[in-house]
């Protein structure tokens, strides 16, 4: 199962746009990894694209607020702020049409969760985010999924490691044990296996 690149479209929409964004635009300059991964789930197989392309928007936020844009080049600081927030707005605004509350509160979490990793300097926790709430998004979060997110929030040992444990049983269970574990490599992230220990 595959989807059209969403970083293309999202490409695409920000030029046909013409906001103030729209002169950055270029070409992708990287693979989209999250947005496919959600979008091979259970929970988005009505609509796969619409849900690579949600993921994909909140992603390109989050890389012009923390780190390297993938289809926008040459904005200033302050214009990649702005950026990086309409694209958050834009990815949950076009969640919240597809009825799923679900994905748009694991999303507005992952937002919230990677703002204070930041602030806080403990980014190594971050792609665990990214993985672990792109598989909920597809799949379905969970109870031990949100306890582990909880429990991120107050800075237990191992939260990470358990968040991350969950996301492989829930992938698994879903038949993307595979795409899972290529997204971590994708990343160059170590996924801890089922035996190990937080």
């Amino acid at each position: 199962m595959s989807t059209p690149d969403p970083l293309s479209k999202l490409a695409e929409k920000l030029r046909a746009d013409e906001t103030v964004i729209s002169a950055h635009v270029v070409d992708p300059l990287a693979e989209p990894i999250f947005g496919p991964l959600a979008a091979l789930g259970p929970r988005a197989e009505a609509e796969r694209q619409a849900y690579a392309l949600v993921v994909e928007s909140i992603r390109e936020g989050y890389e012009l607020h923390y780190g390297t844009p993938r289809i926008l080049s040459g904005q200033d600081e302050d214009l990649a702020l702005l950026a990086g927030d309409y694209l958050y707005a834009l990815g949950l605004e076009r969640l919240a049409g597809l009825d799923d509350d679900e994905a748009v509160a694991e999303l507005s979490d992952l937002i919230s969760l990677c703002a204070t990793c930041h602030t806080e300097g403990i980014t190594q926790i971050v792609p665990a985010l990214w993985l672990a709430s792109a598989v909920a998004v597809g799949c379905g979060g969970g109870t031990e999924h949100e306890e582990s997110k909880r429990a991120l929030r107050a800075g237990s040992p191992g939260a990470a490691e358990a968040l991350l444990r969950s996301a492989r049983a829930t992938a698994a269970a879903s038949g993307l044990r595979d795409a899972l574990d290529h997204a971590a490599e994708s990343i160059d992230f170590a996924l801890p296996g089922p035996a190990d220990s937080g």
